[in-house]
Parts: structure tokens; C-alpha cells; sequence
């Protein structure tokens, strides 16, 4: 497993549309990808629209992007990138 704390600097954190892009993103690598708010102990699959918006990160908001499988360490550099490069 692999892991990078991020912050989601997107104005309007992760709402319907740029967790759209981040899933449809996450669906591109084999491996099983986690969004966790820091401090808390629920943990919610990047690969799920649902689980995204059942998340609501806020812009500010710390989280642990994670991943396990063949392309974990990939997979979270790049997603953290991707998150970070929100603007909408």
C-alpha cells in the first residue's frame, strides 16, 4: 500500500463534477484507490461517484489518498496531482 496526505484546493471542494473527473480518472489504474478524511476512520473508494460525494471534502479539507495493487505508487502521485489541479 501506498499513501500521500493531500488538501483538495478546489473553491468548491469535491462536488459532482470534478469527483466525476477524479473517478473516471481512478478507473484508469488496476489498483483499489481510498479517499480518508484526516482524523477520521471512515475510508471511502475513489472509484465510486457515490462514495466521493458521501465523502464531501471541502476546500481545505486533508485526506489520504491511498492505494493497493500493481499500480499504487503511480496511481496516488498522479491523483494527488489531479486533485490538486481542480478548479471547478
Amino acid at each position: 500500500m501506498y499513501s500521500k496526505e493531500i488538501i483538495v484546493s478546489n473553491p468548491t471542494g469535491l462536488h459532482a463534477r470534478p469527483a466525476s473527473s477524479l473517478v473516471s480518472k481512478a478507473n484508469s489504474y488496476e489498483s483499489d484507490i481510498t479517499l480518508q478524511r484526516v482524523g477520521e476512520d471512515d475510508v471511502y473508494t475513489v472509484k465510486s461517484i457515490i462514495m466521493l460525494l458521501a465523502l464531501g471534502l471541502g476546500q481545505g479539507e486533508k485526506a489520504i489518498l491511498a492505494a493497493d495493487g500493481p499500480d499504487e505508487e503511480a496511481a496516488v502521485n498522479e491523483l494527488a496531482e489531479f486533485i490538486a489541479g481542480l478548479t471547478e
